[in-house]
């Protein structure tokens, strides 16, 4: 099932706010409250924006563990 992204952005721009489009199952009226989108979209942008601008990032390598031994070994009876 192929669709035209333009026309359903039309279509969910000239809706209210509560309006929206399910492209999984190809219904409208999908609850999305705006703040919940807005406040996901504010937070993705600003640690990406940091990320993005920077040289270089510090991180913590990598250890080589070993296999941690059972607590218990094998009981006799």
């Amino acid at each position: 099932m192929e669709m035209q992204i333009r026309p359903l952005y039309g279509r969910v721009l000239e809706g209210k706010d509560n309006f929206g489009y399910n492209a999984a199952i190809g219904e409208a009226g999908v609850f999305d409250p705006t703040k919940v989108t807005r406040t996901a979209l504010q937070n993705a942008a600003s640690i990406a924006g940091p990320i993005l601008t920077t040289d270089a990032t510090v991180a913590e390598a990598l250890k080589d563990e070993k296999p941690v031994q059972a607590a218990t070994p094998e009981l006799e009876y």
